[in-house]
């Protein structure tokens, strides 16, 4: 005799017998038999009922099944796990035709669905099958390798379908990413004859599948100073990159405009509070303007970390006065400070995001920070701009693998002028 039908709600569902067996299996003839489906019947009729006992226990025997007479109880069977497959009749006392496959297609979400249906309801039965159900049997015409097949052959369906959504979803996101990528990742705007070198690289936080706030951009105006700006939206997600790359592109405009610093970061703080999707999102920022002769760089920072400065084999941390982020005070009520720094002949300034010092590399709360940076630093103070940026990218990553690695996003800026990077060659 096959598995037998509890008299009722409760008696035949027990939560641990919602997970599968942990014995391996012996190989593919062995694979159902080694997972046992679980099974939920929904049918009011105990005939009818007895009649799926009988053919679980003809054509598969390791199957559990569990009986639930109503719409109500199968709810609440449903409440203490999750089966494989839902066998439904549409004829319930408390519900009745698609009606009932509406809702144990919301109380159920990621199961099989079977439906039962009479001699005469084939037609429903399709409807059912459009109507999200994975299959459709018809009482007294199932013999029991129909039966076993169809049951089988429904909850492949439904892993198919969930497959085939969570692909659909995953291509969408790796559109999205290739879009904001485009947005938040510019080529610089450098004349020809620009005696800049720019590299830069962004990489995104290993929890996270989409790009985040981190933006960048490079811009060289009329009078042939290159302006860089580095910025980071708080939060991740598509909110916050569209949010960046709203930022990037008003900055852009504002440089090619002839907007000076000042008015740059006013415009931008601006926008931030009209784009933002909460008032608890805040963008840090800092824009360099090094100038055409590359002997001054104007440095204007807003809540964000200093930066780094290369002098032939010397690597210093610079933290010039700032103010707070954009964001944190109302529009108009705050004037960042402007500081020039005087450049060594030929050196290079790095501008990075704040995750590139943040990950975790020991127990605890244990950080690299920047002190801990500016010691990756030096070890690659002698390496040509692209392989510098690379270097502390790599070392900060390696430091943080045992922890997770760098869960934020990290960009870097290098801007250097000609003459170093010829002497680094």
């Amino acid at each position: 005799m096959g598995p037998m039908l509890s008299d009722g709600p409760g008696a035949a569902v027990v939560p641990p017998q919602w997970a599968p067996p942990t014995s391996e299996p012996a190989g593919d003839g062995a694979l159902w038999a080694w997972q046992e489906p679980v099974v939920l019947l929904i049918e009011d009729d105990a005939a009818d009922a007895m009649l799926v006992e009988e053919l679980v226990a003809d054509s598969t025997p390791g199957m559990r099944l569990t009986w639930a007479r109503s719409l109500g109880e199968a709810q609440a069977e449903l409440a203490h796990g999750r089966p494989d497959c839902v066998l439904l009749d549409l004829h319930l006392p408390d519900a009745q035709g698609l009606v009932a496959l509406e809702r144990i297609l919301r109380a159920a979400d990621g199961v099989a669905v079977v439906v039962l249906t009479g001699l005469a309801e084939e037609q429903t039965g399709l409807a059912a099958v459009a109507a999200g159900a994975q299959d459709y049997l018809v009482k007294g015409r199932v013999e029991p390798e129909l039966f076993g097949r169809a049951v089988r052959y429904a909850i492949q369906r439904k892993q198919a379908e969930q497959a085939a959504v969570a692909l659909q979803a995953s291509q969408m996101r790796a559109q999205e990413n290739s879009r904001l990528e485009r947005g938040l990742l510019p080529t610089p705007l450098l004349r020809p004859d620009c005696r800049v070198e720019v590299v830069a690289r962004y990489r995104p936080g290993r929890a996270h599948a989409l790009l985040g706030g981190d933006f960048y951009d490079v811009v060289q105006s009329a009078d042939g100073t290159v302006q860089a700006l580095i910025g980071d939206v708080s939060g991740h997600g598509p909110d916050e990159a569209a949010l960046g790359v709203a930022l990037r592109i008003a900055w852009r405009t504002l440089v090619l405009s002839g907007a000076d610093t000042a008015r740059q970061l006013h415009m931008l703080e601006e926008i931030l509070s009209a784009e933002r999707s909460g008032t608890e999102v805040f963008a840090t920022l800092t824009v360099v303007s090094l100038s055409p002769d590359g002997q001054t760089a104007g440095v204007t920072r807003a809540g964000h970390p200093g930066l780094l400065l290369r002098s032939g084999s010397r690597v210093e941390r610079v933290e010039v006065p700032g103010g707070p982020a954009l964001g944190i005070l109302p529009p108009g009520e705050f004037a960042w400070p402007a500081h020039e720094l005087r450049l060594p002949a030929g050196a290079g300034l790095v501008l990075f995001t704040d995750g590139l010092f943040e990950g975790r590399i020991g127990e605890g709360n244990e950080r690299l920070g920047e002190e801990g940076l500016l010691r990756l630093a030096r070890d690659a103070a002698t390496l040509r701009p692209d392989a510098f940026v690379d270097a502390l990218i790599g070392g900060a990553e390696a430091l943080a693998e045992g922890e997770g690695g760098l869960l934020d996003d990290v960009a870097v800026v290098h801007l250097t002028r000609e003459r170093e990077a010829n002497e680094n060659r």
